[in-house]
């Protein structure tokens, strides 16, 4: 079964929609504080047209968390119901899944700035629910450390999510890099592993004291 394409109008609408939610993570993410008005720059599109989807910033900031859990509950269902892989790497992927969602990062900078929605605070509850029932399968299989908590585990991606070096190739990279350390740490029996991409320079670092760069 083929889906029809979308009108003009509507698939316009659609690009439009990714483009306010972009500019809306990476506005609000950099300053909760931020006007609306900065998002509709940054997505270049008219502000009536960011209002006539988003009534309010508080409407955009539920949509734009909303998102985010719906993400984190698509990757913690898909390790929960995996029954037939191996207990560490299920475990192991969905880690590295959560990273890649990046949801941890809207928890860093956007907790507390909004009213939660109905929708939100169950989504959130089913969220818990599920990284609760990842972290009880890995450690009933023996495979992860039964001391570490599954709060532990969801203050370790939003230490991760804090990691902002160069673009957003070298900030996925450099996050994974630090996610293998973690991971080698978390497993019975402890491993080590090859980490992923080079280590920063100092000159690396060091640009992130020059403005513009």
């Amino acid at each position: 079964m083929t889906t029809a394409p979308m009108s003009g109008r509507k698939a316009q609408a659609a690009r439009n929609d990714e483009l306010i939610l972009a500019a809306a993570r990476a506005v609000f993410t950099a300053d909760p504080n931020a006007p609306i008005a900065a998002v509709a720059e940054r997505a270049g599109v008219g502000i009536s047209a960011l209002y006539r989807r988003y009534p309010s910033k508080e409407a955009l900031l539920q949509k734009l968390c909303g998102d985010g859990l719906k993400r984190y509950i698509e990757v913690a269902q898909r390790a929960v119901d995996d029954d037939e892989g191996d207990p560490w790497e299920v475990f192991a992927a969905y880690l590295r899944g959560i990273v890649d969602a990046d949801s941890s990062s809207l928890t860093i900078r956007l907790a507390g700035t909004f009213q939660p929605t109905e929708e939100l605070f169950a989504d959130s509850a089913r969220a818990s629910r599920l990284a609760v029932e990842a972290h009880r399968r890995a450690v009933e299989a023996g495979v992860l450390r039964p001391d570490v908590t599954p709060a532990d585990i969801a203050l370790l991606f939003e230490q991760l999510a804090s990691v902002k070096l160069g673009d957003e190739r070298r900030t996925a990279e450099l996050r994974h890099r630090y996610l293998a350390l973690v991971i080698d740490s978390l497993r019975l029996p402890p491993a080590r592993r090859a980490l992923p991409g080079p280590a920063p320079d100092d000159e690396e670092l060091g640009r992130r004291w020059i403005p513009g760069t």
